[in-house]
């Protein structure tokens, strides 16, 4: 996909997100108050899927993500690897360790809270970034790259170290849950998004599935993701407004760490050379979260109608605007002569 696509893409209704969002979030408490939305929607339940038509939209916000899975471009790899290697470091090490550190702090006796900020802080972004990278003119051919090697690694990474570290706040998980949750919201969408390409693109053409069918997939997991919120806070309307401290708590640590986690990024993408180009996508995709697994995770663990599940939908409420931020923040280095222009 190409930076002119992608700025294309995003000058509708995508470009509003941070809008449709919030509003989203309010149209959901508004029917907690004056519908019984949330009894309809938890009687629809299954083992490790709390909700069947939350996970049919969860479902649909993960498989255009694995769309972009290209196993011919990981081979690109040994030509360029400093920057993949220095995002996963800040996917699978610093992101991690400083959510859970600020999580410590914060969030202590809070378990569902807590919970919350390790899911996101352990889930490498796969989608969203490739719109932030065109819009800050990054590489996309490195962006390509890392999204399709995060959607493959957090089949390996996610679950263990998500137990790993609540199991150093000594809180039990659904581990259970947690499995199923990664085989039914990353590696289904993988088999089925794998299918799609083998299947469509010797038909139709690798241009008609680049330009028709993954754009049409990915207004469905807008869609979808907007229906999440809603029903997600229908269900946790009478929690917000018992109890709206839970949103300013799991505020805290939630934008520090991104605090943290940016300056890193910037930091080492300085400190190790990288043009302005690599640079972006490695602070974009090193800073963001898959908050798709995240919120599906939390889900499966604890209920649609969870505290934990709010707690990841507030990851997903500031990730828009910090994300849009942070692209602005890059443009501004540049002009400024902070990282080398390259090519």
């Amino acid at each position: 996909m190409s930076a002119a696509k992608t700025k294309k893409e995003l000058s509708g209704f995508e470009k509003y997100l941070v809008i449709w969002i919030p509003l989203c979030m309010l149209a959901g408490v508004i029917l907690s108050q004056y519908t019984n939305i949330g009894q309809h929607i938890e009687s629809f339940s299954i083992r490790g899927i709390s909700s069947v038509p939350i996970g049919i939209c969860l479902f649909f916000m993960m498989y255009p993500a694995v769309l972009n899975l290209k196993g011919s471009e990981l081979k690109k790899l040994k030509h360029n690897p400093k920057p993949i290697l220095l995002t996963m470091a800040a996917n699978w090490l610093v992101a991690p360790l400083v959510g859970f550190c600020m999580a410590k702090l914060f969030l202590s006796d809070h378990d569902e809270l807590f919970v919350a900020v390790i899911l996101l802080s352990a889930s490498p972004c796969t989608a969203m970034v490739l719109v932030w990278g065109a819009m800050a003119d990054g590489n996309q051919e490195q962006n390509v790259v890392n999204t399709s090697l995060n959607t493959l690694t957090i089949m390996i990474f996610y679950a263990p170290v998500v137990i790993l570290l609540t199991g150093l706040q000594k809180i039990e998980i659904d581990r259970w849950g947690l499995v199923i949750s990664v085989l039914f919201f990353i590696g289904l969408p993988i088999l089925l998004g794998v299918l799609t390409r083998k299947i469509v693109i010797p038909r139709k053409g690798v241009d008609w599935f680049e330009q028709v069918y993954r754009p049409l997939f990915g207004k469905v997991s807008i869609v979808a993701l907007l229906a999440t919120l809603v029903v997600l806070f229908a269900l946790n309307g009478v929690t917000i407004l018992g109890n709206p401290e839970f949103l300013f708590l799991v505020s805290i640590p939630l934008l520090l760490s991104f605090a943290i986690v940016v300056g890193f990024n910037i930091f080492i993408t300085k400190l190790f050379g990288l043009n302005y180009r690599e640079a972006v996508i490695t602070v974009i995709i090193g800073s963001s979260s898959h908050f798709e697994i995240a919120i599906a995770t939390a889900i499966a663990a604890y209920g649609v109608g969870s505290v934990a599940a709010l707690g990841t939908t507030m990851g997903l409420f500031w990730e828009i605007p910090i994300m849009l931020g942070l692209v602005y923040l890059a443009r501004h280095l540049r002009a400024k002569g902070f990282w080398p222009p390259g090519q």
